[in-house]
């Protein structure tokens, strides 16, 4: 029998059971409405041809490496590179539509995003001197990774433009007052999760000046950019603005394909001087650590991306186009539903805000009251409407006042009458707390 003492410390740590417990919520109320998941819709995917896929890539192979059908359909079968199958894809389609101009090498396709944090985090942070900074409230899964290697995370407010860039300069300061250091910062300025907070042209160009001035590296999590409007005159990524060099920039396909595949890529050019003197790129040492995590990312799975990436041109813009316009389509319902039932006469319900993000899956709202399981639970159990608590995005104290939508799970339909729920459930907890003030 194995004491929990035994174990490793993280594996007590609440963090590690946020995701479980929302899926646990959701199957004890299957008939409520959930905004919980951030995960993507899959109607229009279930009618993907991932065998045609998976043809238009062994064509690829054929065509560009000289194979014969056998060759080529034994790359699929085989364990494959540690770096991966569809590198070249990738690189080309980040230079054609973001202006990200890395050669092959420096991308490692990883086992979805999360294993391109944890092997990002392995590879740069070498002992206790070395810290995380990230904007709170945080993606999980990086606060996880971390938790995992035991790595010291920081954070900084996050405001409606991104990470609070003074409060991230004063923790540069206290720390190097102590002899430590920022190693990198995560930040995801597309339309963050949990917040949906877009940082602005400005705001990026300081962030970089930042990483120049304090030497760090910062871990750009590009999951969402996608989902921009065409018209919006959105900023460019980090990695393609001047001083991205400092980025490492991490993508998946769980959105712009499916998630199943656990397809995600990690963009690492920069140089490293090994012992003897050699200079190799930071992906070049990811690869090796990868090699002794996971092996390789499954062939197949790569095959069924890089076909549907073929099938679009070879680009992220054409794959995207259709399911950014579902998603821009579902958020502007999300808002437009706030407003007609929270809003009847121009009005919200006392101590109830949200903000009004230009694109991704998330609005952050903002209740006069505790926001908690036990309150989740009234939700769903009374009203048929689930949420995220805000507070599971936090280290320590923090959001207990607020909670997460997602608008990427649900059906037009759906996202109507949850906000018609959502809107009687806080009108009723406005009156109950008018009544006891």
């Amino acid at each position: 029998m194995l004491a929990p003492g035994s174990l490793h410390d993280s594996l007590q740590d609440p963090l590690l059971g946020s995701i479980g417990f929302l899926n646990e919520v959701m199957s004890r109320f299957p008939d409520a409405i959930s905004f919980a998941p951030g995960a993507p819709h899959l109607a229009d995917l279930l009618d993907t041809d991932a065998t045609r896929s998976v043809d238009v890539f062994v064509e690829h192979l054929r065509r560009t490496r000289g194979l014969d059908l056998h060759g080529a359909r034994r790359l699929l079968y085989e364990y494959g590179p540690a770096r991966g199958l569809i590198n070249d894809l990738v690189a080309a389609a980040l230079r054609t539509d973001h202006g990200v101009d890395v050669p092959p090498e420096a991308v490692v396709i990883t086992v979805g995003a999360q294993e391109a944090m944890l092997l990002t985090l392995r590879a740069l942070f070498r002992d206790a001197a070395d810290v995380l900074v990230v904007a709170e409230p945080c993606f999980v899964g990086i606060t996880g990774a971390a938790r995992l290697l035991d790595i010291e995370v920081v954070a900084v407010p996050d405001t409606d433009n991104g990470p609070d860039l003074d409060a991230l300069d004063a923790v540069c300061a206290r720390l190097a007052a102590r002899g430590r250091r920022v190693r990198a910062m995560y930040v995801a300025p597309d339309y963050a999760n949990p917040s949906g907070t877009e940082m602005d042209r400005a705001s990026r160009r300081r962030l970089l000046g930042t990483a120049e001035r304090e030497d760090f590296l910062l871990l750009e999590d590009n999951a969402y950019g996608f989902t921009k409007s065409v018209a919006s005159g959105h900023p460019p990524a980090l990695k393609a603005m001047d001083g991205g060099d400092r980025v490492v920039q991490i993508g998946t396909f769980a959105k712009l394909c499916f998630p199943g595949a656990r397809v995600g890529y990690v963009v690492a050019d920069q140089p490293v001087r090994t012992a003897d003197g050699r200079i190799r790129l930071l992906a070049d040492e990811l690869a090796a650590l990868k090699s002794m995590v996971t092996v390789n990312t499954s062939p197949l799975c790569q095959a069924v991306i890089g076909g549907m990436l073929l099938e679009h041109g070879g680009s992220f813009a054409e794959l995207a186009r259709e399911r950014g316009a579902f998603y821009q389509g579902n958020l502007t319902l999300l808002l437009e539903a706030l407003e007609r039932h929270l809003c009847p006469d121009g009005r919200a319900p006392q101590g109830v805000s949200w903000n009004r993000p230009s694109g991704g899956f998330f609005v952050r709202m903002r209740l006069p009251v505790t926001v908690d399981e036990a309150l989740l639970e009234v939700s769903a159990s009374r009203y048929g409407v689930l949420w995220t608590p805000m507070s599971q995005f936090y280290r320590g104290p923090g959001g207990d006042r607020e909670l997460r939508l997602s608008c990427s799970y649900l059906d037009p339909e759906g996202i109507d009458e949850g906000a018609a729920r959502l809107a009687a459930f806080l009108r009723d907890i406005g009156a109950h707390q008018a009544r006891t003030a």
